[in-house]
């Protein structure tokens, strides 16, 4: 480091050591100004009602989402507020019986016959701890407006990587956040960081709207950044090649939402998307074609009296193999069609998931939650790869114990089973999680 910098650093550091030493002294700590951009730094409990009120009322339906972190910047008035918050997660590991080769646990990652003798393996994650900054504020003319964005450290190597960044007001979202073609409401809670196999699950780069001022009904209209991942034929058997291209067109998805009561909601969605590759034939002439993708969805969440709540999600479609978890791991929007050598075809495929969870009090609860998915032959594919995911399973039963208002410790069982298209042998994993999770 150059003697300049050093010595900037050094300043730096004698500017900040006293002010982290005041924060840590009192619980507010404001500017001596009348003015109405006065700036209060507050704990949640001493923080206007309003305030808090929104950011809860603002985040997302995903039990992984944050509420209102600990600490806030507001203006005297107590209009607008930046939080600062996230959570520190530490999961262990165990697969017995079996392997699943990932550290999050997806039936697609078991190994093939012959390619391990390795029945055992120990892992430990901590990348899933979250940062988020979140800035609320109340206005006339744009209601309630909503600045957020989180990252986690799954990054390459571990690097910090973006997760949510958007900006919402009047129903409207714009950045890169939840896909509109899920349900975030319905996912029942896990450790295991991916969740059930045939859940729907994707973040995207979007305009989107959303519509909830009636009683009970809401729908939602977004445009959606496209992606496509495919299996691209390079077989001369076939006479031709196929390669990636840009996207010409976005993704449409919409849904249409019932709710009823506290936590009771069904959910009908529908995707539309318009994928293009490169085809090349015999002659080595490349020309852009494209295939259509789309899937439909139902999905619910409701109470059973005060002790239970029931999650289920049923998908359908074809082209959409990126939006399921287990299925995004095998590239297969598109593949090759071997009845018509010089085009790619969109295969059909399905997942859905069965869920339970009982609050023991109000401080623990207990999950339990049956998961499957389906990819489909067409037109004799695949030609090749027997042992080419066919069928996968997932079971998960865990339990959560809050034991403080920012402490949550969690254990976990999951197995899940794997089913080749021509061998219809079945491999299977199973797994222990046990999980710290500290919330700020």
């Amino acid at each position: 480091m150059k003697p300049k910098i050093k010595f900037l650093v050094f300043l730096l550091g004698l500017g900040l050591l006293p002010c982290s030493f005041v924060a840590a002294q009192v619980n507010t700590v404001e500017v001596e100004d009348e003015a109405p951009n006065t700036v209060m730094f507050i704990s949640r409990d001493k923080a206007n009602k309003e305030v808090v009120k929104v950011m809860n009322e603002t985040k997302p339906p995903y039990f992984r989402e944050p509420g209102a972190p600990r600490f806030l910047l507001t203006d005297r008035q107590g209009k607008f507020a930046l939080g600062i918050g996230g959570c520190l997660q530490a999961v262990a590991e165990y697969d017995f019986g079996g392997i699943a080769k990932d550290i999050d646990f997806f039936p697609s990652f078991i190994p093939a016959k012959g390619s391990t003798a390795v029945k055992n393996q120990f892992q430990m994650d901590i990348t899933t701890s979250t940062l988020f900054l979140k800035m609320v504020g109340r206005t006339k003319k744009l209601g309630d407006i909503v600045f957020y964005t989180a990252g986690n450290f799954r990054g390459d190597n571990n690097t910090f990587q973006m997760l949510n960044c958007y900006v919402q007001f009047l129903g409207f979202t714009f950045g890169y956040s939840y896909g509109s073609f899920m349900d975030l409401a319905a996912i029942p809670a896990t450790i295991d960081y991916a969740g059930p196999s045939g859940v729907v699950y994707y973040r995207t780069t979007q305009f989107s709207y959303r519509y909830n001022k009636a009683k009970h009904w809401s729908f939602a209209l977004g445009v959606e950044m496209p992606s496509v991942d495919g299996t691209y034929n390079t077989s001369s058997s076939l006479k031709y090649t196929a390669e990636s291209a840009a996207q010409r067109m976005p993704d449409f998805t919409g849904n249409v939402q019932y709710s009823w009561g506290a936590g009771s909601q069904i959910r009908a969605g529908a995707l539309v998307r318009s994928m293009t590759y490169n085809s090349f034939n015999k002659s080595g002439d490349m020309k852009a074609r494209s295939t259509l993708g789309w899937g439909v969805q139902l999905s619910t969440t409701f109470t059973l009296g005060s002790l239970f709540q029931v999650y289920a999600q049923g998908n359908y479609g074809k082209g959409i193999g990126q939006f399921f978890n287990d299925i995004s791991n095998l590239s297969v929007d598109l593949v090759p069609d071997p009845d018509n050598p010089e085009k790619m075809q969109a295969l059909p495929m399905m997942g859905w998931y069965a869920g339970l969870q009982c609050n023991l009090n109000p401080n623990v609860f207990m999950t339990a939650t049956y998961s499957a998915t389906r990819l489909y032959s067409d037109n004799g594919w695949p030609v090749e790869n027997s042992d080419f995911y066919r069928y996968g399973q997932y079971f998960v039963t865990n339990i959560f114990w809050n034991a403080t208002n920012n402490l949550q410790l969690g254990a976990e069982y999951l197995r899940g089973w794997r089913t080749g298209f021509l061998d219809n042998s079945t491999r299977h994993a199973n797994r222990i999680n046990v999980m710290v999770q500290y919330s700020f």
